[in-house]
């Protein structure tokens, strides 16, 4: 089996132990990587402290990081092809989405590079007697934690603007998916980032993971992933006060009203909880209907589900899930959906006579708020289907779980989406598209879906101290 190593502060380091990498769908272990010890984390910490107290990414003209930036996007985009075959392999992605979530990467250093030269204070009015200004600084040592469903796209997500503001970063990737974020360093190195600015780690998250989010070397963590792990690591940044952006998932609903194009609608069905199989922080997981087209819509979402294209790395529409484990996980809830009165509209259960973790798209009408299936994320290719009568009551239903990522609203009035725009409680909302938006659009989440924002501009203030300086003017 091929075998990969960690990368720390510009070399890549192998271990006494190593993790095996599964392919998803066929259960088999297809390669390893290193398993990095708490030594590793020490190095890695200790280079990431002295680059930052150096000021090595700012003591440059701005304009330097901007074409680093340029050049790391460039060599993201080379990699393409090759990173989309370890991808594929890995996750259990198409190829064509595994290509895609390379080239999106390589577009998140574009657009922090198009800010890098672009990170301005401003002046304070504060009367004849002071001159007052303030300076963005950045934040020092950034620790991110990167989920295993988009491992390439989200560590880009957040290493881009960290770097674009200067700081020095330390990667925690998943364990079950840690092969092509190595391709980050080397797209990096190339571009001629200083080495102590970045190192990729991979490990158990119980021990190095806790071991980085808890050091006081540490000045900002970031973190895409459940609900449990991102209160223990909240515990642990209180300790040093350590500021954080968490990303903790959710149990998303789109609002289908009785005017709403249905077309329109099933094609974002289709995307919204069968891409990647679900297995998206995002993802549609409930729809609630208008009670006129209730069952109209039930049955185009059934056959939505029989038509889906099963399969992996091909172009297909439904890939395996991540792991035994997680396909265990999709099958209890289905099997607690079911004795808890859900109607099973299609699918349920495991594919049969396949390798691999393949699950069938599910589909389940008659949910209602206080069972399992409507108020916890399941994070596998399962929509959850409920009735409502008034406009009134959609956006209490919508709004009524712990969880508040995204929502989405389909209809031909755009007063009534204005309304529902104000009226859902999330930090994104869709209209008449899932997963309207784009790299420039802020994205996170408000109640137990975390808090701070990635994506667009407000991303980069996530990566900043702000300073601010008052000088008293003498009258002589």
């Amino acid at each position: 089996m091929n075998h990969w190593n960690n990368f720390i502060a510009g070399k890549w380091c192998d271990s006494e132990t190593h993790l095996d990498v599964i392919d998803p769908s066929t259960g088999k272990a297809f390669a390893t990587i290193a398993c990095a010890s708490l030594d590793d984390v020490n190095k890695a910490l200790d280079s990431a402290r002295d680059c930052a107290d150096s000021n090595e990414l700012t003591r440059e003209h701005p304009s330097q990081r901007v074409k680093l930036m340029l050049r790391i996007a460039e060599n993201i985009r080379e990699l393409a092809e090759e990173g989309k075959n370890l991808l594929a392999k890995e996750n259990g992605k198409s190829l064509s989405d595994s290509r895609d979530e390379f080239l999106t990467a390589a577009r998140y250093f574009e657009y922090y590079a198009g800010m890098a030269d672009k990170i301005e204070g401003k002046s304070i009015p504060l009367g004849d007697d002071y001159m007052d200004f303030t300076l963005y600084e950045p934040v020092g040592v950034s620790v991110q934690i990167v989920p295993w469903n988009f491992p390439f796209d989200i560590c880009a997500r957040s290493l881009a603007p960290a770097l674009a503001a200067g700081n020095a970063v330390i990667i925690k990737s998943p364990e079950i998916t840690p092969l092509a974020i190595t391709l980050m360093a080397t797209a990096c190195q190339k571009a001629g980032l200083t080495d102590k600015a970045l190192s990729i780690l991979c490990g158990s998250g119980s021990i190095i993971g806790d071991a980085l989010v808890s050091s006081p070397k540490v000045d900002q963590i970031t973190f895409t992933g459940s609900v449990p792990t991102g209160q223990q690591i909240l515990k642990s940044a209180a300790i040093n006060a350590t500021p954080c952006v968490m990303e903790l998932g959710g149990k998303s609903a789109a609002i289908l009203f009785d005017d709403a194009d249905i077309n329109q609608f099933l094609s974002s069905v289709a995307f919204g909880i069968f891409f990647n199989a679900g297995q998206v922080c995002s993802a549609m997981s409930r729809i609630l209907v208008h009670r006129s087209i209730y069952h109209e819509v039930i049955s185009a979402v059934e056959q939505l589900a029989k038509q889906v294209l099963t399969g992996s790395h091909s172009e297909v529409e439904l890939t395996p899930v991540i792991s035994e484990k997680q396909l265990s996980q999709i099958q209890q809830k289905c099997d607690t959906a079911i004795e808890e009165g859900a109607t099973l509209i299609a699918g349920g259960k495991v594919l049969p006579d396949r390798e691999g973790y393949f699950f069938e798209p599910t589909i389940f009408a008659d949910v209602t708020p206080e069972m399992d299936l409507f108020l916890h994320e399941v994070f596998g290719p399962v929509v959850a289907i409920t009735s409502f009568d008034t406009e009134e009551e959609a956006y209490q239903l919508a709004n009524a779980t712990q969880f508040g990522l995204v929502s989405g609203v389909f209809t031909r009035d755009l007063s009534r989406a204005l309304r529902a725009s104000r009226a859902l409680k999330s930090g994104q909302i869709f209209v008449n598209e899932w997963f309207a938006g784009g790299i420039e659009t802020p994205f996170g989440g408000v109640k137990l879906s975390g808090f701070g924002r990635e994506k667009g501009q407000e991303a980069l203030y996530s990566y900043v101290n702000t300073k601010n300086i008052a000088i008293k003017v003498s009258k002589d």
